[in-house]
């Protein structure tokens, strides 16, 4: 039962309201970030150095394992959250991720490497769809652009700053075990941190519920939808929903290639891991830091635009990557892949929360993000048979015509999710 909105202790929606907890699952995601980070400088190295894997699709694996098992939790993370309560999920979740710098440390063979990869994809999978979900409830409709971008700006920022941490650990000590020790710092801190100081949050979404009002796009919304009915929205029947699961995925899918070929890319082209550790640090920090500005914008001007040129952005800036070569211009190429993708992430998930009932968002989030996180293993799969095949220039010519198909596509069917009235963003800070 909700308590009256003025008695003391009521949850109450707002960024402002909610700033101790919201920054505190800001912080959570930071950490959420940093582990995947510790893989996207080292792991593809490690696949070739190491364990001799000369097949790009088998160096690749590991991004595809993580991708099919990560949208798959997801999935679950939302629905268990919505059924079980938030933090439940959270700290299951971050259990998941202790295991994950030992078995890369201690493995003997790339089998070793695939399995820590399926408990990362579940370490991801529950924390990072959860602190999502947690901070949509926090803030209700007003500020939603603003909230994720501060979510994707900690997560992404972590993202780069871990893969520029690994690379220089990595030059100067070797591929492991060195880099990977890091790894068990982020994943004792997270799970302290949502243990000890994180509360439940799903009462803000039930205090929503019953000021919710449906954006029109999205047609008559019940309070209790089966998992059944969300899915079929989310997936084809609603143009809002389906609009953004579709370029979440492909906007991942390029993800996966930057995670897993960009590396190899790099280093085909004459250059030392440092180098590469910078690259893979440039790409996700223009990602995380831009992500400030987009998520807010997307409160006063709109997401459909954002989402639409944010998608023809990074297929410009793949080509430009297949194209030229020499470290400077791949850096301009990184910026301008990470600008794009700031235009995108946060705006899709400020899209789903415009349309879904808060009773069943968790649910609808957990779907957008089965078929954006999808995306991965199918970027990785795409991009090893073309890059076995034809060659790795080749490989992320073909992702970036697929992202430019995706921006048309947004243009084409999706509505602006954006209802009237909640374009201030930035007055509750």
């Amino acid at each position: 039962m909700i308590r009256p909105a003025n008695a003391p202790g009521a949850p109450q929606l707002g960024l402002r309201e909610n700033r101790h907890q919201f920054w505190l699952l800001v912080l959570v995601n930071a950490f959420v970030g940093a582990m995947v980070g510790l893989e996207r400088t080292v792991l593809p190295l490690l696949a070739e150095v190491e364990f001799g894997l000369a097949s790009k699709t088998a160096a690749l694996s590991f991004v595809a394992t993580f991708g099919v098992v990560k949208a798959l939790t997801n999935l679950m993370a939302g629905r268990l959250g919505d059924r079980y309560g938030r933090k439940r999920v959270l700290l299951v979740g971050w259990l998941f991720a202790i295991p994950v710098p030992l078995l890369v440390i201690w493995a003997p063979t790339w089998s070793w490497v695939i399995v820590a990869n399926v408990l990362l994809g579940i370490n991801q999978g529950l924390t990072w769809s959860t602190t999502v979900i947690m901070k949509i409830d926090l803030v209700g409709p007003k500020q939603r652009g603003f909230a994720m971008g501060l979510n994707e700006f900690a997560g992404y920022l972590a993202v780069a700053l871990s893969a520029l941490a690994t690379g220089m650990i990595a030059e100067a000590y070797g591929l492991r075990p060195e880099p990977f020790y890091l790894g068990i710092a982020f994943a004792v801190a997270g799970l302290g941190l949502s243990l000890v100081w994180v509360r439940e949050t799903q009462h803000h979404a039930t205090l929503e519920a019953t000021q919710f009002t449906a954006h029109p796009s999205a047609g008559a919304h019940g309070a209790e939808l089966g998992m059944r009915e969300i899915f079929a929205r989310a997936t084809w029947r609603d143009p809002a929903l389906a609009s953004a699961s579709q370029a979440g995925m492909v906007n991942n899918l390029n993800d996966g290639l930057a995670w897993g070929l960009f590396p190899l890319y790099f280093a085909a082209g004459g250059l030392d891991v440092a180098q590469i550790g910078v690259l893979s640090f440039t790409y996700p920090a223009v990602w995380g830091l831009l992500q400030l500005w987009t998520g807010a914008a997307s409160d006063r001007y709109g997401r459909k635009g954002l989402i639409a040129g944010g998608m023809l952005l990074q297929g410009v800036a793949l080509a430009a990557i297949a194209l030229v070569q020499g470290f400077w211009p791949w850096v301009a190429a990184a910026v301008l892949l990470g600008a794009g993708t700031a235009m995108v992430y946060p705006t899709l998930l400020a899209a789903i929360g415009d349309v879904a009932h808060p009773r069943w968002r968790g649910s609808a989030v957990g779907v957008y993000r089965l078929w954006r996180d999808s995306g991965y293993a199918i970027g990785a799969l795409l991009a090893g048979a073309v890059a076995d095949r034809f060659g790795m220039s080749w490989a992320i010519g073909v992702v970036a015509l697929l992202t430019m198909a995706s921006g048309v596509a947004v243009l084409w069917r999706m509505p602006e999710t954006l209802r009237a009235g909640r374009g201030h963003g930035g007055k509750d800070l």
